[in-house]
């Protein structure tokens, strides 16, 4: 009985051997960059989800800035060089494609990110219609003003869930960019399903019942059967409404006209790129300027400076907002320090030379921005929260700042995130005073940025 125990053991690990080596067999090319593919169809997986950072560092210190790994369903190279970082984001033209997890690909669907050449051009160009500066000036901006004037009522004297009230603030004001007049109800359950969807966008794409990856399709079924309803419902109703399903729907410029399936998917990207961003930028905001008292003061007086020049009642406008820059520095400065985008994928359309390193076709490139957030050479005393550093002329449009991404992929929500976070200070800063409450101070930032307990704060009337 023994014995048989040993030749299943000598099997066993003869074939795990076996596997380990032609896992690195079958990706090996000549001049490739150096790294590890650790185990066979898992790859490194579990590291690179628990670790995080601290999984990059390791790999960093061993193989150098540029290395391979294997994580997500795909051969990876990763780069941590601020230069190779900007070359990949702006050569699509060199075979530098969106190239996402499988995981993220099939959850999110046929998005903006993920499409490239003409098809790209004409998602984009819709997305910016919808949501990009000029429709922030014209119509989105008193939107949100109105809004955050609502939602944030009447918080006197509560202790309140800053992070609770951040994700419900995020999704509610761009699900009501999208569809004006549904309940709240509706709004609820709606993101209960979306939520479940939107997690499982980092995960193992195993379509296993009880995985995360099963129920974020499941969740994503559902989705898109509650906007095929909503689609359904406005082309059937003759009343005109003020959203963006009523922009899509009664699209007659062919140029950006999208077919039903493309307005799903198109609302799906509003939603998700929208939710997680601008949520947790504006919890570590109001994290960081309570924590710094000094920048707190000084956002105030930016803001009540505003309002002495308004009548009572009087909406924010274009250039209320454009006069924010003290506000703007401190959303730049925690989005630096609180990445939620710790990175951008791109997959390699053909064979490409990348910092003298032969890149295969359909391999992955992750664009890793996280570090080139932290690096003393661009930042000074980087791990410090100082908004200032914003302030200097050139400093957001340096060829290193990522934080939006680079070249013809820069966010087209990037003007409507910054003001949906600055209307929520400005209406929190001008009405409040708060105070965390002891005990609830635990901060992740990896896979994602949150308190796990919650981030409670007590409020007072300013």
């Amino acid at each position: 009985m023994l014995t048989v125990f040993y030749y299943v053991l000598a099997f066993t690990i003869s074939a795990f051997l076996a596997l380990m080596k032609w896992n690195n067999l079958r990706y090996s090319r000549e001049g490739m960059p150096p790294g590890s593919l650790g185990w066979p169809f898992v790859g490194e997986t579990l590291r690179f989800l628990t670790q995080g950072p601290d999984f990059m560092k390791g790999r960093k210190l061993r193989h150098g800035s540029l290395f391979k790994t294997h994580a997500l369903g795909s051969p990876i190279v990763v780069s941590m060089d601020p230069d190779i970082n900007r070359y990949v984001l702006v050569n699509e033209a060199k075979g530098f494609v969106p190239g996402y997890p499988d995981s993220m690909r099939k959850i999110l669907g046929t998005n903006i990110a993920e499409v490239h050449g003409a098809v790209h051009k004409r998602i984009r160009g819709s997305l910016l219609s919808l949501i990009g500066p000029m429709a922030v000036k014209d119509h989105l901006l008193p939107e949100v003003d109105e809004f955050m004037s609502s939602f944030l009522h009447n918080w006197d004297g509560k202790i309140i869930d800053l992070q609770e009230k951040t994700v419900q603030m995020a999704f509610i004001i761009s699900m009501k960019a999208v569809v004006e007049d549904e309940p709240n109800s509706f709004l609820e359950s709606f993101k209960a399903i979306f939520d479940k969807m939107a997690l499982a966008t980092i995960s193992l794409p195993f379509n296993i019942p009880g995985t995360q990856y099963y129920r974020g399709m499941k969740a994503r079924g559902k989705v898109l059967t509650i906007l095929r309803e909503l689609i359904a419902k406005r082309r059937a109703s003759s009343a005109t409404h003020n959203d963006i399903l009523e922009k899509l729907v009664r699209n007659e410029d062919g140029k950006y006209k999208l077919d039903d399936e493309e307005i799903m998917e198109q609302i799906i990207t509003i939603l998700y790129s929208g939710y997680e961003t601008v949520s947790t930028t504006t919890m570590m905001a109001i994290k960081y300027l309570c924590d710094n008292p000094n920048f707190l003061q000084a956002v105030r007086d930016e803001h009540f400076a505003i309002l002495q020049k308004k009548l009572p009642g009087e909406r924010l406008n274009w250039d209320d907002y454009k006069n924010m820059s003290q506000t703007r520095a401190v959303i730049l400065e925690t989005m630096r320090l609180a990445s939620v985008v710790s990175g951008v994928m791109r997959r390699t359309a053909n064979d490409v030379e990348l910092n003298g390193y032969m890149i295969p076709k359909g391999w992955r490139v992750y664009v890793y921005t996280r570090e080139t957030n932290y690096d003393p050479i661009l930042y000074e005393e980087p791990l410090t929260f100082n908004p200032r550093r914003w302030l200097e002329k050139g400093l957001e449009t340096h060829n290193h700042n990522l934080l939006f991404g680079a070249g013809g992929r820069v966010c087209p929500g990037k003007e409507w995130g910054m003001l949906k976070v600055s209307i929520f200070i400005h209406n929190f800063v001008t009405r409040y005073r708060w105070e965390e409450v002891q005990g609830n101070k635990k901060l992740v930032k990896f896979p994602r940025v949150l308190a796990p307990e919650g981030l409670h704060m007590k409020i007072t009337k300013y």
